[in-house]
This record gives C-alpha cells, structure tokens and sequence, in this order.
C-alpha cells in the first residue's frame, strides 16, 4: 500500500528529459531521478506545482494511491 510516482510515464508521454524538467523547476537531476522513482519520503507543493506546470498535467496524473 502506498503512493506510485507516475513522472517517468508522463515524462515520456510529453517527450521532456530529465534534463530539461530539472532545469525548468530548478532541482538537480539527481534529485528529480530520485522523485521518479519514489525513492523520497515528500515532494514540497512547490515543486509538485512547478512540475505540473511545465508538464500541463494534475498532481493526480503523477502521484496515484495504490492499494496493494
């Protein structure tokens, strides 16, 4: 049970590199790789927005809750 990091899927379908989010929200890669992975305990608002910004997507479009 717990939250699924969608990024890479979304990532993908719009054609944006790691690089490129990364500069645009103004986090490292490695941090952002950590994000896409789920290897974070929280994602500040802030970064959450900023993603979602230059993605043209919803929050829910890359955090989704999983049951199992």
């Amino acid at each position: 049970m717990g939250i699924v990091v969608n990024l890479d899927v979304v990532m993908a379908r719009r054609k944006v590199s790691s690089r490129e989010l990364a500069r645009a929200i103004g986090i490292t890669e490695a941090n952002l790789s950590l994000l896409k992975t789920g290897k974070v305990k929280g994602v500040r608002f802030e970064t959450l927005a900023a993603i979602c910004q230059f993605l043209d997507c919803q929050p829910g479009d890359i955090l989704v809750f999983s049951a199992e």
